[in-house]
């Protein structure tokens, strides 16, 4: 299994990025995906997931608002649209695959997930 995430880059405060996350070497609409982030000097954490169908979807109180998960399966393309960046969000973006398929809610715990990209480092200037 593949991932390969894209779209990260330096914006100022207030604007906008999309992440995309394409996937391979599994059925990608079986599977539960998610985001993580990590910032310097600090852990991984929870971003946004959802569920293989699209139908379920959970977002961190931290970015619950501004930040949007979707997923393509006919493209096997996970995106993460993140509009009213704040310098907080800068870190690195690293898009997962859930290990279990068919969970009809998606699963926020870092361990959940056995797959994972290279991250994409989102930077936001004041």
């Amino acid at each position: 299994v593949q991932l390969q995430a894209s779209g990260g880059g330096l914006v100022q405060a207030g604007g906008s990025l999309r992440l995309s996350c394409a996937a391979s070497g599994r059925t990608f609409s079986n599977y539960g995906m998610g985001w993580f982030r990590q910032a310097p000097g600090k852990e991984r954490e929870f971003v946004s997931a959802v569920n293989w169908s699209g139908d379920n979807i959970k977002y961190s109180d931290s970015v619950k608002g501004r930040f949007t998960i979707s997923r393509d399966n006919a493209k096997n393309t996970l995106y993460l649209q993140m509009n009213s960046l704040k310098p907080e969000d800068t870190a690195v973006y690293y898009c997962a695959g859930d290990r279990r398929p068919f969970l009809i809610m998606p699963t926020t715990t870092l361990n959940d997930y056995d797959y994972w990209g290279q991250g994409t480092l989102v930077t936001v200037s004041s």
